[in-house]
C-alpha cells in the first residue's frame, strides 16, 4: 500500500522534499531531494486514502481533527509545495466526480434568499469580535489590501486600498451620497466621510459588524452623516451618487448576479459611479471549494469574469474600467496568517484547538490558492453613462495623491474651482 501511495504522491511532487509517514515506523520520501524538507504524517492509511480521493474537503478536515499533521514546516509550507506543482489536477477520478457534482448543483448551493443570506453571513462574521482584532489591521479591513510597495505594512496596504477605491469612485466634490454595500466594521464608509466629505449609508447583514460600525461613527462624531443599517442590499431604496461594494459580491450567489447589478443600476444616479471589488478566478467557472463552503463561507462563490460581465451587460450598466489585482490578496492572507498564529494563545482563550486549526488551514489554503490556483481580485468600475468618468485612467494617480494629502488634513481631495 505504501508503494502505491508513494507512486501517487510522487506524481504530484516532482521537486522539493516531502517526507510522509503513514503509520509508526512506515515512511517514504518523494520529490528530488532539494530544498528544506517538509514532513507530514497520517494517522492511518485510510486517512491518506480519503485525502487523496477528496483533497478539497478531507485534507482540511484531517488537519482539523489531528489525523493529518505537519511535523516539520507548516501547513502553508506543505500547501505551497504541493499546489505549486499539481496544476489543478486531482489524483483520482473520484475527485473529478465530486468536483463535477458540486459544479452541477452550485446554483442550489448558492441560492441566497434574504433569510439564508443573513444566516450565511452570521456563520462567519458574527463570531467573537475579539477574534478579528487579533489579526486584522487597526481599521479591521477584512478584504484584499493594496500593496503599493513590497515593504508596505498591512496597515499601510489597507489604507492604500481605501485610497485606491476612493480614487476610482471619482470623489470630485463634497457631499456626494455613497452607498456602501457590505460595509463590514465601517472602516471604508468612515474613511469616505472623513476624507472626502461624503454622506454614507452602509448596509450589512452582520449584527456584530453593525454594532461596531455604529459605535465607531458615534465616537468620531460622524452621525448622522454616516449611517449603518442592518439591511439586505435588495431592500435599499433611494438614489446615490456613488456605490461601493468591497468583499461582498462573493456572497451574492451566481443565481443572483442579474438581480444584484439591476439593483445597482436602479440605485445609481444618472451621473453616478459604482465600483465592485471582489475575489474572482482567472480560469473558467467552477464550484466553491468544499472545505470553504462547509466550514467558512456557506453560500459563497468565487466567480469567473465570464460569469460576471454578462450580468452587467444585461443590467444596462456600462463597464468603464476593469483592474485585476493578482498577488495582493496572497500577501494580505500571509500577513493575516502570521498575525493569527503569533497570537494563538489568545485565539485558544476564545475558541478551541480544532477551531484554531480550521482557521489556520483556511488562511493558508486561501493564500496558496491566490499564489497557485488562479484566484485574483477584480475591481469593476460601472456607470449608467460613459461620460460619468474621465476619458483615460490618468486621473487615478493624482486623485490618490490628493486623498493622501487630505488624510493628513493638508487639502481637499477634490479639485476646487480654479485649481
Amino acid at each position: 500500500m505504501d508503494r502505491w501511495f508513494q507512486r501517487i504522491l510522487g506524481r504530484l511532487v516532482r521537486t522539493g522534499t516531502l517526507r510522509v509517514s503513514t503509520a509508526p515506523g512506515r515512511s517514504f520520501e518523494v520529490g528530488d531531494g532539494t530544498g528544506e524538507p517538509i514532513e507530514i504524517s497520517f494517522k492511518s492509511s485510510f486517512t491518506l486514502l480519503s485525502v487523496l480521493a477528496n483533497p478539497e474537503l478531507k485534507l482540511g478536515e484531517s488537519f482539523m481533527d489531528g489525523s493529518f499533521r505537519v511535523e516539520r514546516g507548516s501547513i502553508a509550507d506543505f500547501l505551497d509545495l504541493v499546489l505549486s506543482q499539481v496544476h489543478n489536477r486531482p489524483p483520482f477520478a473520484v475527485a473529478l466526480l465530486i468536483n463535477g457534482y458540486h459544479y452541477v448543483i452550485r446554483r442550489l448551493e448558492q441560492y441566497n434568499p434574504r433569510a439564508r443570506a443573513k444566516r450565511n453571513v452570521a456563520h462567519h462574521y458574527d463570531l467573537d469580535g475579539r477574534l478579528y482584532s487579533l489579526f486584522l489591521d487597526a481599521d479591521k479591513q477584512y478584504s484584499c489590501a493594496y500593496f503599493e510597495r513590497p515593504d508596505s505594512t498591512l496597515d499601510d496596504a489597507q489604507l492604500a486600498k481605501k485610497r485606491h477605491v476612493a480614487a476610482k469612485l471619482v470623489m470630485d466634490r463634497p457631499g456626494l451620497s455613497v452607498l456602501d454595500i457590505g460595509s463590514g466594521w465601517g472602516g471604508l464608509g468612515l474613511y469616505l466621510a472623513e476624507v472626502t466629505g461624503a454622506r454614507v449609508r452602509g448596509v450589512t447583514l452582520s449584527e456584530e459588524q453593525l454594532a461596531t460600525a455604529t459605535n465607531r461613527a458615534a465616537e468620531k462624531g460622524l452621525q448622522p452623516r454616516v449611517q449603518f443599517r442592518l439591511e439586505d442590499y435588495r431592500d435599499v431604496d433611494g438614489k446615490f451618487d456613488r456605490i461601493i461594494s468591497v468583499g461582498m459580491f462573493e456572497h451574492v450567489g451566481v443565481s443572483h448576479y442579474d438581480q444584484f447589478f439591476r439593483k445597482l443600476r436602479d440605485l445609481l444616479d444618472d451621473n453616478g459611479v459604482a465600483l465592485v471589488h471582489a475575489i474572482g478566478r482567472s480560469g473558467p467557472p467552477t464550484s466553491t471549494a468544499t472545505f470553504i463552503s462547509k466550514y467558512i463561507f456557506p453560500g459563497g462563490y468565487i466567480p469567473a469574469l465570464s460569469e460576471v460581465l454578462p450580468a452587467v451587460q444585461r443590467s444596462g450598466l456600462v463597464v468603464t474600467d476593469v483592474e485585476v489585482l493578482r498577488l495582493h490578496y496572497a500577501e494580505t492572507l500571509k500577513a493575516w496568517r502570521e498575525r493569527f498564529l503569533a497570537r494563538r494563545e489568545e485565539v485558544l482563550r476564545l475558541y478551541d484547538e480544532r477551531f484554531l486549526r480550521m482557521w489556520e488551514f483556511y488562511l493558508a489554503s486561501s493564500e496558496m490558492a491566490f499564489r497557485h490556483r488562479g484566484l485574483m481580485v477584480f475591481q469593476i468600475q460601472l456607470a449608467r453613462r460613459q461620460e460619468a468618468v474621465p476619458l483615460t485612467r490618468d486621473y487615478i494617480g493624482p486623485a490618490e495623491e490628493r486623498l493622501r494629502l487630505a488624510e493628513r488634513g493638508q487639502r481637499a481631495p477634490f479639485r476646487l474651482a480654479g485649481e
